[in-house]
């Protein structure tokens, strides 16, 4: 009888193992796919950097990821709502976002750049005077061109506010605008399969995080510990070596 019980216990648990990561928890992911090399669309899946770390990290930590693509400026909203549990999508980790969110560790750092359109005769002065710029709601180089700019008065010119980077892309295309303010490496992703320019890098000293809501100290850890075995195993240096 004891042996019997022995060997239902033995087959109980290697069930157990088999079927456990199925029920393996799955975190709602929230992205703006409009982003590349960090996250855009290709064939309609959302790819990039940022999806693939993250996955690597699930990976590591045992947990499932599911992602959803809205705007920009809905991520952290979306967030704080539950509607998403992690914010994976190029963030820069600032003072304001880290008061009603909580941030990994940084993985990534990053300037501001400006783009023109290429042959259009316009270069590092679409910043002053009477020019008009485009750029991504809620973004750095949103806050950075309202601060620096608009405010001080140095551009006299419309700032449009795009939810996407593609529109902003576009009106630059179309002459709507003389030059769009992003992040660096996301320029030049975008001059390298446009006929855009990129002609000046604003040294922000930014750095990015993912980002989970204020005070869920559980899935924080599991990101960052996930980040650090990444890192530690090499797949970090592979993933940067794939995109950059």
């Amino acid at each position: 009888m004891k042996k019997c019980l022995f060997y239902l216990s033995v087959i109980v648990m290697a069930l157990f193992m088999v079927v456990a990561p199925a029920f393996a928890k799955t975190y709602i992911v929230g992205t703006s796919a409009d982003f590349p090399p960090f996250e855009y669309i290709e064939k309609g899946q959302i790819v990039g950097f940022d999806i693939d770390l993250i996955k690597a990290i699930a990976e590591s930590q045992g947990i499932k990821v599911e992602f959803q693509d809205i705007s920009f400026d809905s991520l952290i909203p979306g967030l704080n709502a539950g509607t998403i549990d992690i914010v994976a999508s190029g963030m820069t980790i600032t003072e304001e976002r880290a008061k009603v969110v909580d941030f990994t560790e940084p993985y990534y750092s990053a300037n501001q750049a400006v783009l023109v359109k290429e042959g259009g005769g316009k270069n590092v002065t679409v910043l002053f005077g009477d020019h008009k710029l485009a750029v991504q709601t809620g973004t750095t180089g949103d806050l950075w061109v309202e601060e620096n700019l608009e405010k001080t008065g140095i551009l006299k010119g419309k700032v449009t506010r795009f939810d996407t980077f593609v529109l902003a892309i576009q009106d630059l295309l179309n002459g709507n605008v003389d030059g769009v303010v992003l992040d660096t490496p996301v320029a030049q992703r975008y001059a390298a399969e446009n006929p855009v320019v990129m002609v000046a890098e604003i040294i922000t000293g930014e750095e990015y995080g993912f980002a989970v809501a204020k005070g869920n100290k559980e899935l924080l850890e599991k990101l960052n510990k996930g980040l650090e075995e990444v890192k530690a195993s090499g797949k970090m240096d592979e993933l940067l070596k794939k995109y950059f």
